[in-house]
């Protein structure tokens, strides 16, 4: 028998195929069943209106067989069939789709019924990435002639008749030998090739069936089992996803999530919608109720299932979610995805970016409900990810603050709760200008600031930020409904009145030889030292002046390659403090060692104070003594 070859470069295509399109070689199975499925819906559509096809849909099923001792698998199906010419057309010339064809022609027709999976015309060719012998035994329906398609690989194919009691599809595969680096053993065990349909193609429509052992008690015996081979359906064929919201329970859905998510906690948040329009798809989303432990890590993977009809196309879809919403787990379904030659493979089109905005709005509202409606909840979900919406407020130049600032939790002073922006701005009095905030390592080391206690003092709320991003993020956002941040820790907070600042720009130009004295005392620790009336019983504060700030320059001193990135402060010294005066008195009474002796002293218990190590312990310790000893 003469050996056609194959329509194209088959050589090279059939190399490209086999060991680039296709990343996994389980994948295989997926494409046959996928196929299979095509060809049982086209027989099914045609059942709807031709009284010859006495099928309904319970009869169709798609089977696989095992045979261990030959190393053949065989993926046969009840469904169209085909023709020696169709034969021909399909698998002689690598990537012709009957699919495709097949949808083309009854575009016009007014069914739901023609949703055929596979349209792409190369999964066929995914049989060879595990076989070197490929045999289609195929007779079409109301054909009284079968024919056989077999083929070795790029070789070619021949197509002759052949002797097949029923009509459908059945393909066999010798299972290529074992080597070194490849287990093709793997697809002649039933369990693992069970597991593969679980993953890919647990939803198609139809049942797979095999014959696989077990087993069993022998009868009348207690504690002697005997093997039994049964034949089970290895799908469940109906996702979660198609059911309707009134048909499922929180049981059922969280049940779900934890089986094929692999969390042992309950999710907080379930999303289960079906979107129709530009973008056609089903959505199953979860908000965890805890971070994995590698969240925050490099190692961590974002992304959704995304599946195409019920068969999964990626386990991990990372083009569906931004970066701040990553902690989302679920799938998505799309009836009109467009997907190029591998299943694998999406073309990263308008679809593809419809799809993945429209679930960042779901998302987003989503939480936002949260937030008002579920407030414990909420605060439950951000201590766990509530960093990941910092970071995307902050990064990218801050191009998604609009879409995550009204979701930031912070800190407060108001009764020691978490607040919104909006909540925080709803609670200002009227003669407040700012958002007033303080960083530090935590909450009780920033109510020990001797900023703190001035602002409190006036009647004004402060948010406490204590995670490194925080005051990154507020940079970028840097207002919120047209109220400007304000670091208490910055050169202006605005809490002093025009008066007090006059009679203090006053006072410290009096006192100019004084501070000038202390200031070259410090060198270039500082910029600046001055009397301030912003402390109300703390004698001393360090006060950062531009676009770094004393936490910021902790933060980033602790990156690599940090260059030694340094605030700019200023030594403010309380004036209304006695030790105002002793500094003056020092100065009068003609003593300028024993003042630098207390700037250097002041500025390491300012240092302090904000959580700063000190510079030169050694001369601090000295400077300690020599004082006590005055």
């Amino acid at each position: 028998m003469r050996t056609k070859q194959f329509k194209t470069e088959s050589k090279k295509l059939m190399d490209m195929m086999i060991n680039s399109i296709y990343t996994h070689k389980e994948i295989f199975l997926r494409e046959l069943i996928s196929n299979a499925s095509d060809a049982i819906d086209k027989l099914y559509f045609r059942s709807l209106t031709d009284d010859s096809v006495e099928l309904s849909r319970g009869d169709f099923a798609i089977r696989i067989d095992i045979d261990k001792a030959s190393r053949s698998l065989t993926i046969s199906d009840n469904g169209c069939g085909m023709t020696e010419e169709e034969l021909e057309s399909n698998l002689g010339t690598i990537a012709k789709s009957g699919s495709h064809a097949f949808k083309a022609e009854h575009a016009e027709d007014d069914t739901t019924e023609i949703d055929v999976i596979g349209q792409f015309g190369v999964g066929f060719y995914s049989a060879f990435m595990i076989s070197d012998d490929v045999t289609v035994e195929s007779r079409a329906f109301g054909s009284e002639q079968a024919y056989c398609w077999h083929s070795k690989g790029a070789e070619g194919y021949t197509i002759s008749p052949c002797d097949k009691s029923d009509f459908g599809t059945k393909i066999t595969l010798k299972v290529k030998e074992k080597t070194e680096n490849e287990d093709y053993d793997e697809f002649l065990d039933e369990y693992r090739l069970s597991a593969i349909v679980k993953k890919y193609s647990d939803y198609i429509r139809y049942p797979i069936k095999m014959n696989m052992e077990s087993r069993r008690l022998k009868e009348g015996s207690d504690n002697e089992y005997e093997s039994f081979v049964e034949e089970r359906t290895l799908n469940s064929m109906l996702p979660i996803w198609k059911k309707t919201k009134a048909e499922l329970g929180e049981d059922e859905y969280n049940n779900f999530y934890q089986e094929k998510f692999y969390d042992y906690e309950k999710p907080l948040k379930v999303i289960h919608s079906t979107n129709e329009g530009a973008a056609t798809f089903t959505s199953l989303l979860y908000i965890p109720s805890h971070a994995p432990f590698d969240y925050y890590t490099k190692a961590y993977e974002k992304g959704l299932r995304l599946y195409s009809k019920g068969v999964l196309i990626s386990e991990s879809c990372s083009e569906l979610l931004p970066d701040y919403y990553s902690f989302v787990k679920g799938l998505i379904d799309s009836e009109d995805l467009s997907l190029n030659i591998s299943r694998e493979m999406l073309q990263h089109d308008h679809q593809l970016k419809l799809i993945a905005k429209t679930i960042e709005k779901q998302i987003k509202r989503e939480l936002k409900k949260m937030m008002t409606q579920e407030r414990e909840n909420y605060e439950k979900f951000f201590k766990s990810f509530g960093m990941g919406l910092k970071h995307g407020v902050y990064n990218d130049y801050g191009l998604k603050k609009e879409e995550l600032r009204d979701l930031l939790l912070f800190e407060s002073s108001f009764e020691g709760k978490k607040t919104s922006l909006d909540e925080y701005v709803s609670r200002m009095p009227e003669n407040q200008k700012s958002i007033y905030y303080a960083c530090g390592e935590s909450i009780e080391k920033i109510e020990l600031l001797p900023q703190t206690e001035a602002v409190k003092d006036k009647g004004f709320e402060i948010l406490y930020l204590t995670d490194y991003i925080d005051e990154f993020a507020i940079k970028v956002l840097a207002q919120h409904n047209e109220k400007p941040f304000c670091n208490i820790c910055a050169d202006d907070t605005g809490l002093d009145s025009d008066e007090e600042k006059e009679s203090l720009k006053q006072e410290n130009e009096e006192a100019r030889p004084l501070l000038d004295t202390m200031k070259e005392a410090l060198g270039d620790a500082v910029s600046a030292v001055r009397f301030t009336g912003k402390l109300k019983t703390h004698p001393v504060c360090l006060t950062s002046e531009g676009a770094v700030s004393l936490e910021m320059e902790k933060v980033l001193g602790a990156m690599p390659n940090s260059e030694g990135i340094k605030a700019s402060l200023i030594l403010d010294i309380n004036a209304e403090h006695e030790i105002a005066a002793r500094l003056k008195e020092l100065f009068a009474g003609g003593e300028p060692e024993a003042v630098k002796d207390y700037a250097k002293l002041l500025y390491a218990q300012a240092r302090l104070i904000e959580g700063l190590t000190l510079e030169n312990p050694t001369e601090f310790s000295q400077l300690v003594c020599r004082l006590m000893l005055k």
